[in-house]
């Protein structure tokens, strides 16, 4: 894991060594004033040498300025630095993200997603940058105020020392607690995140059902979680903190005894033992340094590992040999196929049909046996378990990902339309159509009229998930997308089902003119949509119990015909 984060340093090379050198220079500077403070008790103020104490006095604020000046660059560039790696973390999680497969996001939650994405990624910034200089200046400053404490008086230095095996074995004990109660408390502000993106999203139906106390409620919990995880790790930090300080504090009464003695026995001078005086705040400083970084440590890290959880999940990838398929013919053929979502239960169990190009094939039955799972493989958002799916005679595993979703068009019952304009969202159709295509896509899913009527046209912006239109002329665009890619293959999955009568049918005239001359694979659950399709096959615990024409559907009253009979009556 350490030498994936190190390679985040790479493009930053020159930043992270100026910004190495700067830190350096400034752990080194810190020696200088214990240094002027010997030399100024124990000869320039005795010997009265007034003089050189001004030009002393005047050399150190000299070497303040310069210590401000890298200070500042430390500060700025390593922050610079830092965000520059987030950034790149960002760009690779998205990539990530993007290539992961449909069951990925079957099993995590947006707003968990979204919490690695912004507040985890802060962490590792921040320790990315701080880290490697809190590093190297408290320890160069340990280093050198050791060894100029050593020249001093080595048993005396000896002596202070002693004490940093105590504060190393403390921080070791405490800190895989404090690792552990921080993750909790990390895992604990993604279940808020995700509540919250849930409740957000929802708060229409929220309004409408007045379940304004429920979702309090529920969001109460995840909060309240929150505050105990979070309780946990401040203790655990608490105890850290407090055991840590308290060794840090015995240094100083280590020198005052040790030292008091020495100067009572006259083994050190006057101004020797005031310089230890300062120099412990010198290094007790660089110490407390490392002993704070440890929570930042321990959130980077957390941070970093749940970065790594997102890059190693596996991506999809092509099966070895795909190739790119050109434009489909539209047949399709499965062959004894089986799959489940998991491996307790199969939604399929041995289907087999043919679609011939061009046709209408239309799959009906109760909910959850397996309709839109079929239309789910088709497109290989998910690997069958066992059998075959072919179109145009060829599995599609022999097919790229990209190349044959290129040839397939979906228009589901839930639309998702983004925050953008009305133009750009029928151009995700084909993101490089001109502007008389989008046009004529529009006109072809009877929506163009409509757009017409707006203030700002093509360029109005739709709000999120479209908000702003209605469920008729969210679905209409979505069509219009489809018109501009133009696939040869088309998955109509309940495109209809939500709309009132008037709008379906409104929505069915641009469906019909969609489908014209396309395979076409519908997904139905009012029957009376479906009565002119090629084939039927109605579908039920995951098999095929029933296929043939509409007519020769009801003649064997069957299923589909007990379905057909019942939606009739209802109609009536």
């Amino acid at each position: 894991m350490l030498r994936r984060f190190i390679s985040y340093y790479k493009p930053h090379k020159l930043l992270f060594f100026l910004d190495m050198g700067a830190s350096l220079l400034i752990s080194l500077i810190g020696i200088v004033y214990p240094i002027i403070t010997r030399s100024m008790l124990n000869d320039l103020i005795p010997n009265r040498k007034y003089r050189l104490i001004v030009i002393f006095g005047i050399a150190l604020l000299a070497v303040y300025v310069v210590r401000m000046l890298l200070n500042y660059f430390v500060q700025y560039y390593g922050h610079v630095m830092g965000v520059r790696m987030q950034a790149q973390m960002r760009s690779d999680m998205f990539n990530r993200l993007e290539s992961l497969p449909y069951g990925f996001y079957d099993n995590h939650e947006t707003g968990k997603i979204m919490s690695r994405m912004t507040n985890d990624l802060m962490d590792i910034s921040e320790l990315a940058h701080h880290g490697p200089e809190n590093i190297l200046i408290s320890t160069i400053t340990v280093i050198t105020s050791f060894i100029y404490l050593s020249s001093i008086n080595l048993p005396l230095t000896l002596i202070v020392f002693a004490c940093v095996p105590f504060l190393i074995i403390i921080s070791l004990a405490l800190r895989t607690r404090m690792r552990d109660a921080f993750k909790k408390s990390r895992e604990s502000i993604a279940e808020i995140n995700a509540s919250l993106e849930s409740s957000i999203s929802g708060i229409r139906v929220t309004k409408a059902f007045t379940n304004s106390e429920k979702e309090r409620e529920k969001f109460e919990v995840g909060n309240n979680e929150f505050v105990s995880a979070r309780r946990d790790a401040y203790k655990a930090m608490g105890q850290f903190h407090s055991g840590t300080s308290f060794i840090t504090d015995i240094f100083n009464v280590v020198v005052l005894i040790a030292g008091g003695l020495f100067l009572y026995n006259g083994e050190i001078l006057f101004g020797d033992y005031s310089t230890f005086i300062v120099s412990i705040g010198l290094f007790v400083t660089p110490v407390m340094t490392l002993i704070n970084f440890m929570e930042q440590y321990q959130n980077g890290v957390t941070g970093f590992e749940r970065f790594i959880e997102i890059m190693d999940a596996v991506p999809e990838c092509d099966a070895p040999g795909a190739v790119d398929c050109g434009r489909l013919e539209g047949s399709i053929e499965l062959r004894h196929v089986t799959y489940g979502y998991d491996e307790t239960k199969d939604v399929l169990k041995d289907v087999s049909m043919k679609i011939g190009k061009g046709q209408t094939f239309a799959l009906v039955g109760p909910s959850g046996g397996g309709k839109t799972t079929i239309c789910h493989l088709i497109p290989h958002f998910y690997d069958i378990v066992s059998g075959e799916l072919l179109i145009d005679g060829r599995e599609i595993h022999t097919m790229t990902l990209e190349s044959l979703r290129r040839n397939i068009g979906i228009v589901q019952q839930d639309i998702y339309l983004f925050n953008a304009s009305i133009k750009e969202n029928i151009l995700y159709g084909r993101l490089n159509a001109t502007d008389d295509e989008v046009v004529e896509a529009a006109k072809r899913a009877n929506i163009h009229d409509y757009i017409m009527t707006l203030p700002d046209g093509y360029e109005t912006q739709i709000g999120e998930r479209g908000v702003r239109l209605s469920g008729g002329q969210k679905q209409r665009l979505s069509i219009a997308r489809v018109f501009l890619k133009n696939p040869p293959i088309l998955i109509l999955d309940e495109a209809t089902s939500a709309l009132d009568n008037t709008t379906e049918i409104m929505i069915q005239q641009a469906l019909d003119e969609l489908c014209r001359g396309r395979t076409t694979i519908v997904v139905a659950h009012r029957l009376s949509t479906i009565k002119n399709a090629d084939m039927i096959a109605v579908i039920d615990d995951g098999r095929i119990i029933e296929q043939g024409t509409h007519e020769e559907l009801l003649a064997k009253n069957g299923l589909y015909s007990n379905l057909y009979h019942g939606q009739f009556r209802e109609a009536v």
